[in-house]
């Protein structure tokens, strides 16, 4: 798996509990963690950024053209 392979693009749609960590309507990258999606999680790159686990529930994956998810990605 290519480290790209590895984030997927998430949009925040809820933070309740975490309004200084995450943004709604905020685009973030999640890094794959089977082990936290066993539990409903998601390993997320926040605001500080560096990753934590929130609900998968405040998050719905996007897909964008390739040359926007590289310009994401590399910014």
């Amino acid at each position: 798996m290519t480290k790209s392979q590895a984030k997927q693009l998430v949009v925040c749609v809820d933070n309740e509990g975490y309004p200084a960590s995450l943004e709604k309507r905020k685009i973030y990258v999640a890094l794959r963690d089977a082990a936290a999606e066993k539990h409903g999680l998601l390993r997320i790159i926040d605001e500080s950024g560096e990753d934590y686990l929130y609900p998968k529930s405040f998050f719905r994956t996007i897909a964008l053209p390739q040359a926007v998810r590289r310009a994401v990605l590399a910014a």
